[in-house]
């Protein structure tokens, strides 16, 4: 199990990434489109910088966060998008500061959680460790998209592992989103890594395995690419069917991944 400390230093190395990409950027940059949505290089920090915040919140401000709970129950669908939308407005250079010190103070409040102690959020409690893992696989995939409309070369890093683990982990909340039953069948996962190590969940003697790059199951667990277009394979019926509805996020599905071939 990774520590927080560990974490806590991937996800600062996964923002410093996108910071690079975005700090640079001319005014006009941070309008480029990201996603089918439209989201632009703007809603994805400014998506990145309100969830900061909130997490902040659960920690430091129980009042506040109260607040974000309400309004998360009055508008389940689309209180964190129209919240995207309203910080979208301020100016990048502005916008881009109060992300890096939302970022700093975050990782300051996540150290001073006392051992054995959880975060409220939306869902379930989590532990320090575990906001922080969700943390970079937001940045992780958010970060994709950006690199990937400005046309620039994204790195393969073993952090991917931690996009991975709650891709895993988060199997059966897949089925819940999709309005299916969980099965209950273990399946082993043996990833490789951009390293070349081996990156392993579940018990050995599974009889359904998923197989294949570390990086691409990232990439299909935060659905940023179609089953396809990954090289990511499946041993067994319940495991192909998995990977066919997986997402490391919390929500709705959202529209399926367009294949390479149909863009």
């Amino acid at each position: 199990m990774s520590t927080l400390d560990h974490v806590l230093s991937d996800l600062t190395a996964e923002s410093l990434q996108l910071d690079q990409w975005v700090a640079g950027l001319p005014v006009d940059g941070w309008s480029t489109v990201t996603t089918p949505e439209g989201w632009t290089v703007t809603h994805q920090v400014a998506h990145l910088h309100w969830t900061d915040a909130a997490s902040l919140a659960a920690i430091t401000d129980p009042d506040e966060f109260g607040r974000l709970m309400l309004s998360g129950a009055e508008d389940p669908a689309g209180f964190i998008d129209a919240a995207t939308d309203e910080m979208a407005l301020i100016p990048p250079a502005d916008l881009l500061l109060m992300w890096r010190e939302g970022r700093v103070d975050l990782d300051a409040a996540l150290r001073s959680v006392p051992d054995g102690d959880k975060v409220p959020w939306f869902g379930p409690a989590m532990s320090p460790a575990s906001m922080a893992t969700a943390r970079i696989m937001e940045t992780w995939a958010h970060g994709h998209d950006v690199a990937e409309a400005l046309g620039l070369t994204i790195p393969q890093t073993s952090r991917a592992r931690h996009v991975c683990h709650i891709g895993v982990r988060a199997r059966g909340y897949a089925y819940m989103a999709r309005g299916e039953q969980d099965p209950g069948v273990d399946v082993r996962v043996e990833l490789t890594g951009p390293d070349g190590d081996l990156w392993t969940w579940g018990p050995d003697d599974a009889a359904e395995r998923v197989t294949g790059s570390g990086y691409d199951f990232a990439l299909l667990a935060t659905r940023r690419r179609h089953l396809d277009d990954v090289d990511v394979r499946a041993d067994g019926e319940h495991a192909a069917h998995w990977l066919t509805i997986i997402q490391a996020f919390a929500g709705l599905p959202g529209a399926d991944p367009v294949r390479m071939a149909d863009r």
